[in-house]
């Protein structure tokens, strides 16, 4: 009986070096905050309970908040959609959530259809195109940096990662976090939207 089974070896090993080098691209991209000057400050949604923003959400909005008082955008963007819940999106917590900190309501646009990171980035980058918006601070969990920015790049958009202050954490969940991502990010580049 032949032994053709080494030959998956090579394809494994190749992916799973592939897989290795988004992982530490992901932790590196992480803990760098690049907000400089742009036109918009793009929030990536995350869970809301009955029109309140979760932990995770409120930390993102009160990131972008920072970063939109000291003048970094004129312009904030909170995106997400309804997520199983029929009377809310993120994208309008988010937006309730800024107005309530101060923020006028011209200042706010408002992406409430996306439902996966590639869905929404879709509509940020089109967001983007119609009002003339060539560059975002991209907010989200240190983890979500990576990915989501390349997808905005692939637009054709300067994207400058920003990632919420986050306190250290499980360190097996964080890695478990970014390889997850890194095969998100993999399964994207092969042309599949999940």
């Amino acid at each position: 009986m032949r032994r053709w089974w080494w030959l998956l070896l090579v394809p494994a090993a190749w992916i799973a070096n592939t897989l290795g080098g988004f992982v530490v691209e992901i932790e590196r991209q992480s803990k760098v905050d690049e907000a400089r000057k742009a036109d918009v400050i793009v929030v990536l949604g995350a869970a809301e309970y009955n029109g309140r923003p979760s932990p995770v959400l409120r930390a993102r909005l009160d990131h972008a908040l920072e970063l939109w008082r000291a003048g970094y955008a004129p312009r904030l963007m909170t995106t997400g959609g309804a997520g199983g819940d029929p009377r809310y999106t993120e994208g309008i917590v988010g937006r309730d959530y800024l107005v309530q900190h101060g923020v006028p309501l011209e200042a706010i646009i408002v992406e409430e259809e996306g439902e996966t990171t590639v869905h929404t980035i879709t509509a940020v980058s089109e967001i983007m195109r119609r009002m003339s918006l060539k560059s975002a601070i991209l907010v989200s969990d240190g983890y979500h940096i990576f990915r989501a920015k390349k997808m905005l790049q692939s637009q054709r958009m300067a994207v400058y990662g920003s990632p919420r202050a986050n306190k250290p954490g499980n360190r097996w969940l964080e890695l478990w976090l970014a390889i997850r991502q890194a095969f998100g990010y993999m399964v994207w580049q092969a042309g599949l939207n999940v």
